[in-house]
């Protein structure tokens, strides 16, 4: 009878590694979710798509009042909202912390409800944290850069609670993609490389 019960739990116990195993192999990998507003959309989201680890990029809208706002209403200025990107990562590949560290060196963090060529509080810059963990990693970024003394204003950088995220339309999405022409244009106009080297050294950004 021992042996027979001995036999039993040795193909249960083989069952039971199988079925946890084709489990396993089905669920989908481990992601993550930050979100950073850093001015124009187009911009920023060519940074954070080069980067190992990252799985995909949305341009967006967030951090304002009005339900699903168009690009019309944020251009407005009158919504609250400031373009982002919603960025899915596996953390296994990249940290919130490598990606924070990207984030601050592709953007004027001394710049209040502007960034490069753009104006208004619809491009202020703004890290968008998931949690609580996401919260201290950010506001610590921001202290060592406040008291790294690279800046001799105050870092306008706002720290705040993710809120609804609204995806731009198509025609924002991939935009440097479908319209390298266009995009390259705008970029240079705009100066962003300059004034990134200007703020964090020859190199930037990363």
């Amino acid at each position: 009878m021992r042996h027979v019960d001995r036999v039993l739990a040795s193909l249960l116990a083989a069952v039971a590694v199988a079925g946890g195993g084709a489990v396993a192999a089905e669920e989908p990998p481990t992601t993550a979710v930050a979100t950073f507003a850093g001015g124009c959309f187009w911009c920023m989201e060519p940074v954070f798509d080069a980067l190992d680890g990252v799985l995909s990029t949305t341009s967006g809208y967030t951090g304002g009042t009005l339900r699903n706002p168009t690009y019309e209403d944020v251009s407005s200025g009158g919504t609250g909202h400031t373009e982002a990107m919603e960025v899915r990562y596996d953390p296994a590949r990249i940290s919130y912390e490598q990606l924070l560290n990207v984030y601050w060196r592709n953007i004027d963090p001394t710049a209040e409800n502007r960034q490069f060529c753009d104006r208004g509080s619809q491009y202020r810059t703004a890290i968008f944290y998931h949690d609580e963990a996401q919260r201290l990693a950010a506001e610590r970024s921001k202290t060592e850069i406040e008291r790294s003394g690279a800046f001799a204003v105050a870092i306008a950088t706002e720290i705040v609670a993710a809120g609804p995220f609204y995806p731009a339309e198509d025609y924002h999405q991939d935009y440097y993609q479908k319209n390298p022409v266009r995009y390259q244009r705008y970029h240079d106009a705009c100066g962003r490389d300059e004034r990134l080297e200007e703020l964090w050294g020859p190199g930037a950004p990363p």
